[in-house]
C-alpha cells in the first residue's frame, strides 16, 4: 500500500536536526515555498513532528482541518501546487498537547504516508522532530519501500548544536540514509544600519564548515540571522516573497538550488523505483 501510494512521488527529502530550536521547520517551510515557486512543480510538505507541529502556523494554515475523500485524506493547500499535512490539523486547538507513546506516533506516520492523497508530486519534504528517535526510524523504515533522495541536516554554529548534529550524521550512516548536506542557520547577523556583522552564536570549534570538512559531508550553505524570518513565520507568510533582497533569502535560494541539483543527479529511473 505504501509503495503504491508513494509511487507518484518523484523526490523525497527529509529535514533533520540534532536538537530543537535550530530552525528546522523554518527551513522545511522555506524549502517548500522555494520549490513551489516553479508553478510546473507539485510540492508536498509532510510534518511528522507529532509533539511540536509548528508547520500549520508557519504556513499560515492554523485552524484548517483535514478532509477525507474516497481516495484518502486530502492535504491542506497553501497554493495550487503546494499541499501540507500535519498532526496540527487533527487537534481541536493549537494548544492541545499530544501525549502519545511511540507505537501510536509511528502508526500516525504510517497513516500519513499510506492514506494522504498527494497525487503526482515532484518533491515531498518531510519535517521531522529533533533527534534520532522512534519517528526517525519509522519514517526511514516506511520510506524504504520507495526511494529517498536524502536528508538535509540543520544546525547552528555553536559546538553545543554541532555535537548533536554529529550524532544525526552517524544515525544517517547507520540506517543508510544518504546525506544531501548540512545547513548552518543563524550564521552571523548583519546590522541593517551600520552593516557590521556580529556572531550571535560564535562558532567556537569552527562551526558547520569545519565539521563538514572533518566528516566529509557537503555544507549546503549558511543562513544569516534576519528578524524578518521570525516575523514571516509568525504571520504564516513566505519569507522568500516578503524579503526578496535579504542576504538570508539569497542564501536560501542557493541552498534550494543545490538540493534540486542533488535530487536531479541522484534520481532513480522509474523502473528501479518500482
Amino acid at each position: 500500500e505504501l509503495r503504491a501510494r508513494l509511487r507518484a512521488v518523484r523526490h523525497t527529502v527529509l529535514v533533520l536536526s540534532g536538537k530543537g530550536g535550530v530552525g528546522k521547520s523554518t527551513l522545511s517551510a522555506v524549502l517548500a515555498h522555494g520549490l513551489a515557486a516553479d508553478e510546473t512543480k507539485q510540492v508536498a510538505l509532510l510534518d511528522i513532528d507529532i509533539c511540536g507541529p509548528s508547520i500549520p502556523k508557519i504556513m499560515g494554515l492554523e485552524g484548517e482541518q483535514v478532509h477525507q475523500s474516497g481516495s484518502g485524506w486530502s492535504p491542506v493547500y497553501v497554493e495550487e501546487n503546494l499541499g501540507v499535512m500535519s498532526v496540527g490539523f487533527l487537534l481541536s486547538s493549537p494548544d492541545d498537547a499530544v501525549i502519545w507513546r511511540g507505537p501510536k506516533k509511528n502508526g500516525l506516520i504510517k497513516q500519513f504516508l499510506r492514506d494522504v492523497d498527494w497525487g503526482e508530486v515532484d518533491y515531498l519534504i518531510v519535517d521531522t522532530p529533533p533527534g534520532t528517535s522512534d519517528e526517525h526510524l519509522s519514517i526511514v523504515q516506511y520510506l524504504s519501500a520507495t526511494h529517498i533522495d536524502g536528508a538535509v541536516i540543520v544546525t547552528t554554529p555553536q559546538e553545543v548544536s554541532l555535537q548533536d548534529v554529529r550524532k544525526e550524521i552517524n544515525f544517517c550512516r547507520k540506517v543508510k540514509l544518504p546525506i544531501i548536506g548540512v545547513v548552518e542557520n543563524m550564521s552571523g547577523f548583519v546590522c541593517p544600519k551600520c552593516k557590521n556583522e556580529s556572531q550571535i552564536f560564535p562558532p567556537t570549534t569552527g562551526g558547520a564548515e569545519k565539521m563538514c570538512q572533518n566528516l566529509n559531508v557537503s555544507l549546503l550553505g549558511k543562513v544569516p540571522l534576519d528578524p524578518q524570518i521570525g516575523k514571516s513565520c509568525d504571520r504564516g507568510q513566505s519569507f522568500l516573497a516578503e524579503a526578496p533582497e535579504s542576504p538570508a533569502t539569497l542564501s536560501y535560494r542557493n541552498i534550494i538550488q543545490r538540493i534540486q541539483e542533488y535530487c536531479e543527479q541522484h534520481h532513480l529511473p522509474e523502473e528501479k523505483i518500482m
